[in-house]
């Protein structure tokens, strides 16, 4: 039995019918190289044979009476494998954007929190003959890092697998009572509030130093929250979803960060940068000032590596979309998360998560559940324009019950008032770039997968070498 923290709590509060906050992978099998060939049993088998190595794949939520603290989690008595892994046809015929359609449907709905809140589907009919697995998880489980710990547990680096210890033999967990998680509910609130002036005062002081460092001309600062423009997506969601996807050479990107001294994370943002002034321009929309982009960071400790829960900050930086040299842009990027780096370490690692501790269950859930109902992000300048995450892969293949991974499709939440989520994954020799959308708000979803060849395109122009102009001669006198 563990209680919830309050940022891993957070992502319960703020779902609403339209914002459903779970994150997702569709991935691309090979399932040649199986032993034995692909059976669907066969999967369904090797997930129950890993799931003691997976705790958010067996416990479930219970809600504290009246909601006086976070919720907790427990071992589920009934735990039914049955109900979250699924068998499913991909329609005729099978391709990409057919795959992509159906993981779409299973990201537009919401998971059932009486049950451990994540769902499995193996996507058959693939038009050449690899199967699709779609994995929905809820966003207060894991985060972009915990989540690549899951992979560790769920993957192996052969198609026979590895060698397990046996589970331990595990009593069956007793669900508390009402009156046991309302005493513990009011002892940790009377704790949480000896934290609180401490808290206050330092939060003061942050923002006095970051407020400072923001009026500072000579200082190189990252973006500022509600001054992003508005843009076709940057409006009030419904819950239904479409994504697309498309992948970069790793390589490619090496080269380009080489060239243009900066990092591999800066030339992701420049790429999406360039990508999304593309968009706009297309659609006669591209707003006079740059995009903002927010970026989850991970704050995780060396120490608290393998915990399965949220330890994620967030920093905001520009996508340079006024600018149209692409190498220009570039440096603009890298200049200003350099300065949202050093934002970011002015505020604290912990502040969000220490806040998150003082969020009131209620009064959380219900101010989300007004702020969508009544449209408010219509109607005020958006808080960003796109969140866009890259989480790094491993540089080798990974196996599933035996089939080799071939392609990963990240799926990331879709925010209110920004109906547009780009999440970035790198595998093996290449950098896979998953858009989830707001169906309704960007409904060319496909079209962003031909403006990243574009730009990509774009920035390999850039840095290659100009050949030298040569002067003409002089023709000799005779």
């Amino acid at each position: 039995m563990e209680r919830l923290s309050g940022l891993d709590a957070s992502f319960l509060y703020f779902e609403t019918p339209s914002m459903h906050m779970h994150v997702a992978m569709t991935a691309i099998f090979d399932p040649s190289t199986m032993p034995g060939g692909y059976e669907f049993n066969k999967i369904k088998d090797f997930i129950a044979s890993r799931l003691h190595l997976v705790p958010p794949f067996r416990r479930r939520l219970v809600t504290v009476p009246f909601r006086l603290n976070h919720p907790i989690w427990v071992e589920d008595p009934n735990f039914d494998l049955d109900y979250h892994v699924r068998r499913i046809g991909a329609p005729a015929p099978g391709g990409h954007e057919e795959l992509a359609e159906v993981a779409a449907q299973i990201a537009s709905t919401p998971l059932d929190r009486s049950r451990p809140l994540w769902e499995l589907y193996v996507v058959e009919n693939l038009a050449d003959g690899n199967i699709g697995i779609v994995t929905k998880m809820h966003h207060c489980a894991v985060d972009g890092v915990s989540g690549a710990e899951l992979m560790v547990n769920l993957f192996d680096v052969e198609p026979g697998g590895r060698q397990l210890d046996p589970p331990e033999t595990r009593q069956p967990e007793m669900i508390p009572s009402d009156l046991e998680m309302m005493s513990h509910a009011l002892s940790s609130r009377v704790r949480r509030q000896t934290r609180l002036l401490p808290l206050l005062g330092s939060t003061v002081r942050s923002l006095n130093t970051l407020v400072a460092r923001h009026r500072d001309n000579d200082t190189v600062v990252g973006a500022v929250p509600l001054t992003a423009p508005p843009t076709p997506w940057n409006r009030s969601i419904t819950p239904h979803r479409r994504m697309s996807f498309t992948r970069v050479k790793l390589d490619d990107v090496k080269r380009i960060k080489n060239a243009a001294g900066c990092t591999v994370n800066d030339v992701v943002l420049g790429l999406m940068g360039g990508t999304l002034r593309r968009y706009l321009l297309a659609q006669d929309a591209l707003p006079d000032a740059a995009l903002v982009a927010v970026c989850p960071v991970s704050v995780r400790r060396d120490d608290e590596a393998g915990e399965i829960n949220n330890k994620v900050s967030a920093m905001f930086t520009t996508l340079a979309t006024d600018v149209a040299d692409p190498l220009e842009r570039l440096q603009v990027i890298h200049s200003t998360t350099k300065g949202a780096k050093d934002d970011h370490n002015v505020i604290g690692a912990n502040l969000l998560q220490d806040w998150a501790e003082h969020a009131a269950p209620t009064t959380f859930a219900l101010a989300a559940r007004l702020y969508s109902g009544m449209n408010l992000s219509d109607r005020h300048r958006p808080i960003h324009n796109v969140v866009i995450s890259n989480v790094p892969g491993p540089p080798f293949p990974l196996y599933y019950a035996g089939a080799q991974l071939e392609y990963t499709l990240p799926m990331g939440p879709v925010m209110e008032g920004a109906g547009l989520n780009i999440t970035v994954l790198s595998y093996m020799d290449n950098v896979d770039i998953g858009f989830m959308v707001c169906r309704e708000l960007v409904p060319d979803v496909w079209s962003l997968v031909s403006h990243v060849e574009a730009a990509m395109a774009e920035l390999l122009a850039a840095i290659e070498p100009r050949p030298a102009v040569s002067k003409p001669r002089r023709a000799r006198s005779a």
